[in-house]
């Protein structure tokens, strides 16, 4: 139980790392003088912490797992520190102002970030057998949930009074820096209690080619989901050529994993349906959680006519309905077996809020939005443990960790890809049916008619009654096109075999073939 809780506790730096950072930014911006380059602050992180997983799941089979998390760990708190320090010293060869430092650091971060979520799933694995797993992998998505609501809340309250708490330190560098004594605590909760986790067979040599490979065509692929699409259009150029070297770098990666020997991600793990079916179901589920995380304070700006104060504090309802979800599910399936009802039911759940949340209309009430949201949360609460545990339950012991890292995998750039598909979907709608404001350039006037840029420019006019029929009938399209994903999810999940969950990790899954 220490080493669960250490555990825990390195995930939750992570997860609190994805919040508290967002709400600092503009006055990093500022002190900084970074403003064309804010969006690589997130980005680097991003394209670190996805292009990694599943390199630390293949690790993690092949050598201590204690020893890949205490490393993963070590990394993260260097990069917080690093993070926290760009810019103290003005302008450093190589790696130039402390804009362009913080987002080098920032990609340091995500290297050990990405980590800490897959070790965890891994390491839990380890510790409790599937039959009684799902009650403490239910901790996970209440450690998620809790960081979401804290990170918003901690990361605007040290920028604003955090200045001076520290002499002659910002209150934007706390946000990095409070990651240390947490981390450090739960560095020493892993190294003193933690087994070492050892692998159950001999290793072989490490495909370092494979992984170049890998993070050839993830890092592009990332890169060019999240380039602002007002300026590097699906069709740029530069868009496309960092698609074109995904799919080549990719392809090159599926087919020597295909003939190597020890391969970063064995692909017969494919013949396996429920490791099938519970990827693709977690690859849309994951963006469904993000169409509704991203855009619904949207809603609340530029329909509902609310303060980005409130439109953040909104989202807490369905925090809280993760963290219940999560660990209400965890307890069920502990207690009675049978994940699969579980999971179908929260997508039923999901799916009725998510219906709500598309046909509220323009004079919709704060708290009818708060309401639709805690019934999304609960919804999307079993699919953070019982997916995973799935997968788990129908895994040989020695490839858990590739397993397991390609679930967490799967929900990462499944919210990477419906993210950007979304924010498609909102920026042509709003170009249909909001004009751009009078008095722009011509140039500009085609950037907007395009669609991107949109919600910016919106912005700027206010919450009048044009903008707000064009965002509410935008948004609305983008929560249908979000149902769509989350029916692919549950079809995909009627076709998991429910395998008994076994009561011991040794020996082979029954019935996953």
């Amino acid at each position: 139980m220490l080493t669960f809780a250490g555990i825990l506790l390195a995930m939750f730096l992570g997860s609190l790392d994805q919040t508290i950072v967002s709400t600092a930014l503009p006055r990093i911006v500022a002190d900084l003088h970074g403003l064309d380059r804010f969006t690589w602050v997130a980005t680097a992180y991003l394209v670190a912490s996805t292009a990694l997983v599943p390199i630390y799941g293949k690790l993690s089979d092949m050598y201590s797992r204690r020893t890949i998390e205490v490393t993963a760990v070590s990394i993260f708190l260097v990069g917080s520190m690093l993070c926290g320090l760009a810019g103290e010293f003005g302008s450093l060869p190589v790696l130039g102002d402390g804009m362009n430092q913080l987002v080098i650091f920032r990609a340091i971060q995500g290297l050990g970030g990405a980590g800490l979520f897959a070790m965890a799933f891994i390491i839990i694995a380890d510790l409790f057998a599937p039959a009684e797993r799902g009650r403490y992998q239910g901790f996970t998505g209440a450690v998620f949930g809790t960081s979401s609501v804290l990170g918003p809340l901690l990361g605007g309250f040290l920028t604003d009074k955090g200045t001076g708490l520290i002499p002659g330190v910002a209150g934007w560098r706390l946000v990095f820096y409070v990651n240390l004594p947490l981390g450090l605590i739960a560095l020493w909760f892993i190294i003193t209690q933690m087994p070492p986790l050892r692998p159950r067979t001999a290793p072989k040599p490490f495909d370092f080619v494979s992984a170049v490979l890998l993070i050839t065509g993830l890092g592009p692929l990332v890169v060019a989901l999240q380039l602002n699409k007002a300026v590097y259009a699906w069709t740029a150029p530069l868009t496309l050529g960092l698609l074109g070297t995904a799919v080549a770098a990719l392809g090159l990666f599926v087919v020597r994993s295909l003939r190597h020997e020890n391969p970063i991600l064995n692909f017969s793990l494919f013949k396996n349906p429920v490791f099938r079916a519970a990827n693709g179901a977690l690859f849309l589920m994951g963006g469904a959680f993000l169409g509704v995380i991203i855009f619904e304070p949207l809603f609340m700006v530029n329909v509902l006519g609310e303060s980005a104060t409130r439109a953040g504090i909104s989202l807490i309802p369905m925090s809280l309905g993760v963290v219940t979800g999560s660990m209400l599910a965890g307890q069920m399936v502990s207690r009675f077996g049978h994940y699969k009802r579980w999971m179908l039911s929260g997508i039923m759940l999901l799916l009725i809020g998510l219906s709500l949340l598309a046909t509220m209309p323009p004079t919709a009430q704060y708290h009818q939005v708060l309401i639709y949201l805690a019934m999304c949360g609960l919804g999307l609460g079993p699919t953070m443990p019982l997916y995973t545990l799935a997968v788990q339950n129908a895994t040989e012991p020695q490839l858990m960790g590739q397993a397991t890292s390609a679930s967490q995998f799967s929900r990462q750039i499944g919210g990477a890809i419906a993210a950007s598909a979304l924010g498609t979907v909102l920026t042509l709608t709003l170009a249909r049916n909001l004009p751009a404001p009078a008095g722009w350039p011509a140039a500009q006037q085609t950037v907007v008619a395009e669609g991107p840029t949109l919600a910016s420019a919106a912005a700027t006019t206010g919450p009048n009654p044009v903008v707000r029929a064009a965002f509410s009938k935008a948004i609305s399209r983008v929560y249908f096109f979000n149902i769509f994903l989350v029916v692919g999810g549950f079809i995909l999940t009627l076709f998991i075999p429910e395998l008994p969950l076994r009561k011991s990790n040794e020996g082979p899954p029954v019935g996953a073939e």
